[in-house]
């Protein structure tokens, strides 16, 4: 029984949670509580996953769990096999089970692939529940059965809202798709969210049949139909063509509507609007019920989204705040934390970092040098020479930067950049001699960008280099201050002549001065 219950969850659609979660490529299986695998992907991976769990099985693998996180077992010498039980209730149903290799990034991330693969565990479990449950049902209640398979994804849909925002985030674009994906699910000419106040209106289509005054439309809701909303503080339903109330709201609009308000307090300041052609069924009371639920969440999710990028803009201003003190102190420095932040993210995007780590090497290339907020004026704006003395001022800045930025949580994965990206290659960098590889891959890439722009912008104690001359130097420390495959794909970057080059002022070859022996400058 329950393996006919596992065959009948959307796999595919876990598998994608898995591979966004996780990274592309994440290998995953369905297994019944014996082993036997019931559904895979179709990569090499997943293949080679299910043969090499199969043969466990047969050579007497019996799947041992104590309970939390991910069990574990060798598979070979090269791959370890990750699993956990996927139950309903207190019955123990199958297995998901996943694999890591050796030399697998994702082995650095066990904890969120374990997080990812609870969550899915659950999902799975539930799918199963249900749809038994439904079994179970439609034997004792025959009458309801048909209602119960036609609402069984739309009640899905409505769950899986908090999902839908864990991988695509808070912003207004996550919001379009998620009604976007209400109108497809639901088979909604224009689902719409009205926020006359605030001047909000996002929609998306399904259309069954054109609509060629959409603008006028989405204005209507707007105006008379929201106001009716708004003043009723109830759902409205017009069906049929002849409804009176079609004389003073959605006049000479031959759809049928479905709106429904949300309210903020005591106060009703949106509506969630369903709208199809008048082919199409009447709205029942159950989309009405749905509608209302949606609208709820929908506008919760729309309240969290502000608040998201509310904080979102108050963090960069915090952030800006910190450079403008920093660069404050000396007039030459002015503008080299958003040129190196710059350069860094087009590099950053050029290795193909995933938004998580673009996100945490916006951060530490922008405040990569905040810590030079406790150095003092005489020495980092002195022309000449700094003392051995002085430069030992200048070396304390990263450190002095982790500890500015150490208490921010927000910015924990992004600290590990700033802190190191005076290390060099070889080992002879600071704050802590870290060599090649052990320098953290964002502190590698502010490096590359932090020389360039020490190179080919101006100081106190010296004219800006060109470009030329910048990536001849690059080159030359290539492999002993520099990563070298981080060089190449900066050399790469610069060879299509970005439009960086014009915007910074970048000077081109045929400058009187030579670049001689400048590196890092001390207030790089």
């Amino acid at each position: 029984m329950w393996a006919a219950d596992l065959s009948e969850v959307d796999f595919g659609r876990i598998h994608r949670w898995l591979q966004r979660a996780c990274g592309t490529g994440t290998p995953l299986l369905l297994c019944d509580a014996q082993g036997g695998v019931l559904q895979q992907g179709g990569s090499a991976a997943d293949v080679q996953l299910a043969e090499r769990v199969a043969a466990q099985v047969e050579a007497g693998f019996a799947w041992p769990f104590e309970g939390g996180g991910l069990a574990a077992q060798a598979l070979g010498s090269d791959h370890t096999l990750l699993y956990r039980p996927v139950e309903s209730g207190s019955q123990r149903i199958g297995w998901l089970a996943t694999c890591i290799g050796s030399g697998d990034p994702a082995s650095m991330a066990v904890d969120d692939l374990a997080e990812a693969m609870e969550d899915l565990a659950a999902s799975v479990g539930e799918q199963a529940r249900l749809h038994d449950e439904r079994t179970r049902l439609r034997g004792e209640l025959d009458g309801m059965t048909e209602e119960l398979a036609e609402r069984y994804e739309e009640l899905h849909m409505v769950y899986g809202v908090d999902e839908h925002v864990r991988h695509h985030g808070h912003d207004k674009r996550a919001f379009e798709l998620l009604l976007r994906d209400c109108a497809r699910q639901l088979e909604i000419d224009v689902v719409a969210y009205v926020k006359p106040d605030s001047g909000e209106c996002l929609w998306a289509t399904e259309l069954s049949r054109p609509i060629h005054n959409l603008d006028l439309v989405l204005v209507e809701m707007r105006g008379d139909l929201f106001r009716f909303v708004q003043s009723t503080r109830e759902s409205l339903v017009l069906n049929a063509p002849d409804d009176p109330r079609r004389a003073y709201v959605f006049t000479d609009m031959p759809y049928r509507v479905l709106a429904c308000p949300v309210n903020n307090g005591q106060r009703v300041d949106s509506m969630l609007v369903l709208l199809n052609h008048a082919h199409k069924p009447d709205f029942s009371n159950g989309d009405r019920r749905l509608a209302e639920i949606l609208a709820s969440q929908l506008s919760n999710l729309l309240h969290t989204s502000t608040l998201v990028a509310r904080l979102s803009s108050f963090t960069e201003q915090m952030a800006a705040a910190l450079v403008e003190a920093v660069e404050a102190k000396d007039p030459y420095t002015r503008g080299h934390s958003e040129r190196v932040h710059h350069l860094s993210m087009e590099i950053g995007r050029a290795l193909e970092l995933d938004e998580t780590e673009l996100e945490h090497l916006f951060w530490g290339s922008l405040l990569h040098d905040v810590g030079k907020i406790g150095i003092p004026d005489a020495v980092l704006c002195k022309p000449g020479r700094l003392t051995r003395d002085e430069y030992a001022f200048i070396m304390v800045h990263p450190e002095r930067s982790y500890e500015i930025l150490r208490h921010i949580e927000y910015l924990k994965d992004a600290v590990p950049g700033a802190r190191h990206h005076q290390e060099k290659w070889d080992g002879t960098g600071y704050p802590h001699g870290l060599k090649g590889e052990r320098i953290p891959l964002h502190a590698r890439i502010i490096a590359v960008a932090d020389t360039y722009d020490s190179i080919t912008s101006s100081r106190a104690y010296r004219a800006g280099r060109s470009h030329e001359e910048a990536m001849r130097e690059i080159e030359r420390v290539s492999g002993s201050q520099l990563d070298p495959s981080v060089v190449a794909v900066f050399r790469t970057l610069c060879a299509a002549e970005p439009e960086w080059l014009l915007r910074f002022r970048i000077r081109r070859e045929g400058a009187a001065d030579s670049l001689g022996q400048v590196v890092q400058g001390h207030h790089g």
